[in-house]
């Protein structure tokens, strides 16, 4: 609903009322009249600032994607210390926030917003895959260190830690899985890649 008084940034405010909607609705609640009534302002505010509706939703997702160029740095730099499965366990908490989680669901219901996410760059289910290649070059780095075992498939390990941790965080209902949980997860998949001690 117009309001009448200017925006201040809005391609920010409507990315902002995209993850409100997505939090609380879930991803089949996120329509462009949806997302202009959460902003507040008229429906014309987002075709203004984006060709159409799947243009916006790409944006959204992309930030996200970026995003995870410094959760990657960091993890990366964390390789030597602490446990491999408790840094696994941090990363994959701080990775499947909720609003990440709703992104993933929605990426995978909307084939033209996949086709525009490729289009820009990203592989396989976009956001999943650049998981995936964070969480594989962590992987590499601790098995050059010596704390995985020499023959790590760090390409095989790297999504099937993904996939098992997005299983536990996709049922909306259940509400978000414990850190017991996610670590327990973790190391029952790393189990066969951390060499033996004593």
């Amino acid at each position: 609903m117009p309001t009448g008084v200017a925006m201040r940034d809005p391609r920010t405010q409507l990315f902002d009322a995209a993850e409100r909607i997505l939090l609380r609705d879930g991803p089949n609640a996120l329509t462009s009249r949806a997302v202009t009534t959460e902003a507040g302002c008229a429906k014309g505010v987002l075709h203004r600032h984006f060709a159409d509706f799947d243009a916006f939703l790409a944006e959204l997702v992309l930030g996200r994607i970026h995003r995870l160029e410094d959760r990657s740095a960091a993890l990366r730099a964390s390789a030597g210390t602490g446990t491999v499965p408790g840094n696994l366990t941090a990363a994959l908490t701080d990775l499947f926030d909720p609003v990440a989680t709703a992104v993933v669901s929605l990426v995978i219901s909307r084939n033209e917003l996949r086709t525009r996410l490729r289009a820009a760059g990203s592989t396989g289910i976009p956001l999943m895959g650049e998981a995936a290649t964070m969480l594989a070059s962590y992987l590499a780095a601790e098995r050059d260190l010596g704390r995985l075992k020499p023959d790590t498939d760090v390409d095989v390990l790297a999504p099937t830690l993904l996939g098992a941790a997005h299983l536990l965080y996709a049922d909306r209902e259940a509400g978000r899985p414990d850190a017991e949980a996610v670590r327990s997860m973790v190391t029952t998949v790393v189990a066969g890649a951390v060499p033996r001690t004593g």
